[in-house]
């Protein structure tokens, strides 16, 4: 009788959801994680206004040009307002440009920038809006995918000025009086070898111009109209009245100028402002809305949404729409605008581990449309990219692109060109690339030996081998689900336990091996970098994803694995960091949040806390999610322990909350935590919802005493993907002391690799 009622208590909710009209952006802020800097990252992100996946995004600027920390929380003066591109301030930007309304004219950053404080700021995904109090101006934007409209508040003035930054590194601007417009082009980039790239915009104003000024980084230059220079800058006059609004539409391509004027007409056209902020804040309702929370406090609920909102940005679209209506991309491959879909901004390093398995789940149409993109991707340049901002940036390590393309297939198949996918991932794990972040730094010794060595010049090498037996893994699986011969896939298989050969039985630790295939010496487990990525051993042991239990097992059962993740909890933050000269900030994070080793700001270690339940203490797993989502994550400026990058960090607190996590992309099931919420619900691209109820849910209630699965009780401390495909209630009831029995049980364990029959 209880889920009986509770299907109909869906209806009745879902039917309130509807009549309310919950506007769910509005729990969002865009602020979270901008209170950060190259010392102390507290999420390293910017607020980006723009609509989920758009190929460009707004931010007001208060870093310098060529920042990549363009907006920090503890800055009191805006610079510009600048389209951008930026994955993360290590990454930085492309293509950008930025545009300021000043009273008098005023080119360079240092003259224009204007004090503002956040008491007059608004800022959300698809509306900013603040007051540059230095030109007594009021500035508000909007968004669209390609697209964008401003609204300038002016003062009354003769000398009322909109100052067009094209930046440096070589760009074009023009401005025709006549047409109320100024056009140009940005050639700036920060990664890469990209060939025959430009993103061009055009700004059209409502206003007449009545005065004109071009500037080439050296002096202001009256009468000429247009200037290629290294650093150009376009700037218009108008003559406004007290409170008058000046308009300005604004669109990009990376194909042509013709391009981005039809991206302003398709995207903007007639439309007034509040109609694009209508259409924008409807488009962020309807993604957000695809996951429903309920039955926790008002931080928590924008925290869920914040992080959410995260998870829709990147990677963004790459592709835009021609004149003949057929999807087209420039290509940073070759430089060459060709039909198909490529999206940009992501680190698969960073992303494969939730953000990607988020999408498989919730949005798999926009995943369906990357995987498109990374067929293009291998086309164009022979290899998936890595770290994609744009083409392949020589970042980070690994080869997870093989992860994020079995996922996304193993899960939901897909109308695209797998095949030729198959063929990228296994060129991928059998080459190395044109820059050492893409294929397989080291493969010619991994293939041989088993993993890469610590003794011949490749740094990372431990943290490599792992990666590489991980997606040797996700290869495999791939390769059964396409009907691929033993013959051409055993060998992925075979490879997916190398990560037998750097555990060390001695320390109980992964460690770097020499090619002889004696282990390093001397041997610091607390020594960041060196072997191992952005950590260490401590971090990068649980790298296993595939296979706990074999991992178990070289430990010596249960006990001792149990012991050593309480370990990661119990020791002092204690760091070398000799091997970067350093404290970088990634050990900083670490130190300062009272966690011992647990290094939540980076990703290595980040589904270490759900490797409880493979050793039947799945109560651990509750309460450590639990303590990490209370403990270091909160809606304010302040509001990540570390990079927020790309989506990951904030994917991570999306599936907790929900009260489970992926611990292995690329096999369906899910380890259970504890949910967050009294109510969620997953409304699911094929029609069907997903709950999860936990009605006894608070702060001291944190642990699982029993569930059902569509009112049968439920022994698993895991989740199947396809039972959350096909709909249903997953009822939880909670209790404030753990039921150490529930799901404890050996045949209660999610996969490993070692007990596949």
């Amino acid at each position: 009788m209880r889920f009986y009622f509770s299907f109909i208590l869906i209806f009745l909710w879902q039917f309130a959801f509807s009549q309310d009209e919950i506007s769910y952006v509005d729990f969002v802020n865009p602020l979270m994680g901008t209170q950060s800097s190259y010392e102390l990252s507290n999420g390293n992100t910017y607020p980006a206004i723009g609509v989920p996946w758009g190929m460009n995004y707004w931010s007001p600027q208060t870093g310098k040009m060529g920042d990549g920390w363009m907006y920090t929380y503890t800055a009191n003066k805006i610079k510009g307002f600048k389209q951008t591109h930026q994955p993360s301030p290590w990454m930085n930007d492309y293509g950008q440009f930025s545009i300021m309304p000043t009273i008098g004219l005023k080119m360079t950053e240092t003259e224009r920038e204007s004090w503002f404080s956040h008491k007059a700021e608004i800022s959300k995904p698809y509306y900013y809006q603040v007051y540059l109090a230095d030109h007594d101006i009021t500035t508000e934007i909007t968004p669209t995918e390609r697209a964008a409209q401003f609204r300038f508040t002016f003062p009354e003035s003769e000398d009322a000025w909109i100052v067009v930054d094209a930046f440096d590194k070589n760009s074009y601007v023009k401005i025709i009086p006549e047409e109320r417009k100024i056009i140009g082009y940005s050639t700036r980039y920060s990664r890469g070898n990209l060939i025959n790239f430009k993103n061009y915009f055009v700004i059209e104003f409502d206003e007449k111009i009545m005065d004109f000024r071009v500037w080439d980084g050296k002096k202001i230059q009256s009468g000429k109209t247009e200037i290629t220079a290294n650093h150009s800058i376009a700037a218009v006059r108008f003559k406004t009245k007290k409170g008058e609004e000046i308009h300005a539409k604004v669109a990009s391509s990376f194909i042509s100028f013709e391009q981005a004027e039809l991206n302003l007409k398709r995207e903007i056209g007639s439309d007034d402002f509040d109609e694009t902020m209508e259409n924008a804040k409807n488009v962020w309702n309807e993604k957000l809305s695809k996951i429903k929370v309920e039955g926790g406090t008002e931080e928590q609920m924008k925290t869920f949404y914040s992080c959410l909102y995260r998870t829709l940005l990147f990677p963004n679209k790459l592709y835009e729409i021609n004149e003949k209506d057929k999807i087209v991309h420039w290509s940073p491959y070759n430089g060459q605008v060709l039909s198909g879909k490529m999206f940009a901004g992501t680190g698969f390093w960073d992303t494969f581990r939730a953000l990607y398995p988020l999408l498989n789940l919730v949005y798999p149409s926009i995943n369906q449309e990357m995987q498109e993109g990374l067929v293009n991707d291998f086309k164009e340049g022979g290899f998936l990219p890595e770290w994609s901002s744009p083409g392949y940036a020589d970042i980070m390590i690994g080869n997870n692109s093989a992860s994020v393309v079995a996922d996304a297939f193993i899960k939901n198949g897909g109308e695209y060109d797998i095949e030729t996918l198959w063929k990228a991932v296994i060129h991928g794990a059998n080459h190395e690339g044109p820059v050492s972040a893409v294929g397989r730094k080291g493969v010619g010794f991994y293939n041989s030996l088993g993993y890469v060595p610590y003794d011949v010049d490749i740094n990372e090498n431990a943290a490599r081998t792992l990666e590489y037996a991980y997606a040797d893994f996700c290869i495999w699986k791939l390769g059964k689900v396409l009907g691929k011969p033993d013959s051409e896939i055993e060998i992925f298989k075979q490879r997916s336990l190398n990560y037998r050969n750097l555990f060390d039985k001695e320390s109980g630790w992964m460690r770097g091996k020499n090619q002889n295939g004696s282990f390093q010496t001397p041997f610091n487990p607390y020594k960041w970098g060196d072997a191992f990525t952005e950590g260490n051993s401590l971090h990068y042991t649980w790298s296993v994803f595939h296979d706990v239990q074999g991992l178990i097992d070289l430990m010596g059962g249960n006990k001792k694995f149990l012991n050593k993740l309480d370990e990661i909890f119990e020791t002092p933050p204690i760091f070398d960091d000799s091997y970067y000269g350093q404290v970088i900030h990634e050990i900083r994070e670490m130190q300062i949040v009272n966690m011992g080793q647990y290094a939540h700001g980076n990703q290595p270690i980040q589904h270490m806390i759900y490797l409880y339940n493979y050793a039947g203490e799945p109560y651990k797993t509750q309460f450590w999610a639990r303590e990490v989502m209370n403990r270091l994550y909160h809606s304010s400026p302040d509001g990540y322990c570390g990079d927020e990058d790309n989506g990951q960090t904030s994917a991570w607190y999306v599936f907790s909350a929900l009260g489970f996590y992926p611990v292995t992309p690329g096999v369906n099931q899910y380890v259970i935590g504890a949910p967050l919420f009294k109510k969620a619900i997953l409304e699911l691209e094929n029609g069907n919802y997903f709950v999860i109820q936990a009605d006894g849910n608070s702060a001291e209630n944190r642990y699982i005493n029993k569930t059902w699965f569509n009112g049968k009780k439920y022994e698993k401390n895991y989740m199947n993907y396809q039972d959350i495909v096909n709909g249903g209630i997953f009822y939880v009831e909670m209790k404030d002391e753990p039921n150490k029995n529930w799901a404890s049980a050996k045949d209660d364990v999610p996969y490993s690799l070692s007990n596949e029959k």
